[in-house]
């Protein structure tokens, strides 16, 4: 079976998290049910299975892992009202983490079976795209043994997490993925213990760089995660 490297953006810009969480959740149903008829054919004429890609800003959200501690959100319904932020239970793993403006939020609804079933190597290859991407603003990313995502100054006292993941996988079909801190207002992380991890902090480029970043550059942000995305995917996006 040829296998289809090829991905379809979608910007979808500011937009709430449950709507957006249906919409992987439709995308991902679609990629399966098309991996079950082809399955089921018996004349060897196989469709071949689409991949997607959202990118997504979210207003101030925060999203409980299905392995998550409840005692990971600090904040009560009071707080949360105050703050203007909302709290969601989500199927992906991992644990509490926050969304929010000036964050950039991409989505890779693909059939690993594409590229390569193995979610570990998923993992690490989306690490290794954020890791590229913040490369190209003078930033060391590392990993963190045992701790998803994108680092800065792993074994320090100081270290943090510039950029969370959280995925789902169902026959291979991918939904969820990476949050990456560009504008963020890092103030709004004191109201939960990131992804459960009490003695480390966050960061964004923001902070890192001492800079705003325009909208311009934000977008700029996007297309290096778009070229890194397909190196280290070997895949094509088209939109």
């Amino acid at each position: 079976m040829n296998q289809n490297k090829t991905i379809l953006l979608q910007d979808l810009g500011l937009a709430d998290y449950l709507p957006t969480f249906e919409t992987q959740e439709q995308l991902m149903q679609g990629i399966i049910e098309l991996k079950l008829k082809n399955r089921d054919r018996t004349d060897g004429l196989y469709e071949p299975t689409p991949n997607h890609f959202l990118f997504v800003e979210h207003p101030h959200v925060y999203t409980l892992g299905k392995s998550g501690n409840e005692e990971n959100m600090l904040a009560n319904s009071e707080k949360l009202k105050e703050i203007n932020a909302t709290f969601v239970k989500t199927n992906r793993g991992g644990d509490i983490t926050y969304h929010g403006f000036g964050q950039i939020v991409g989505y890779p609804i693909l059939d690993l079976d594409n590229f390569k079933s193995d979610i570990h190597l998923y993992m690490r290859n989306l690490e290794e795209v954020i890791i590229r991407v913040i490369a190209e603003y003078g930033l060391k990313g590392e990993r963190s043994q045992g701790e998803t995502g994108v680092w800065l100054d792993v074994g320090k006292p100081y270290a943090r997490k510039i950029c969370a993941m959280g995925v789902k996988t169902s026959k291979w079909v991918t939904m969820h993925g990476f949050a990456l801190n560009v504008n963020t207002d890092l103030k709004y992380f004191d109201y939960i213990i990131p992804c459960g991890i009490k003695d480390k902090s966050v960061a964004s480029l923001k902070s890192e760089l001492e800079r705003v970043f325009t909208p311009e550059e934000i977008q700029e942000v996007k297309s290096k995660i778009k070229k890194h995305f397909s190196e280290v995917f070997e895949a094509t996006f088209t939109e």
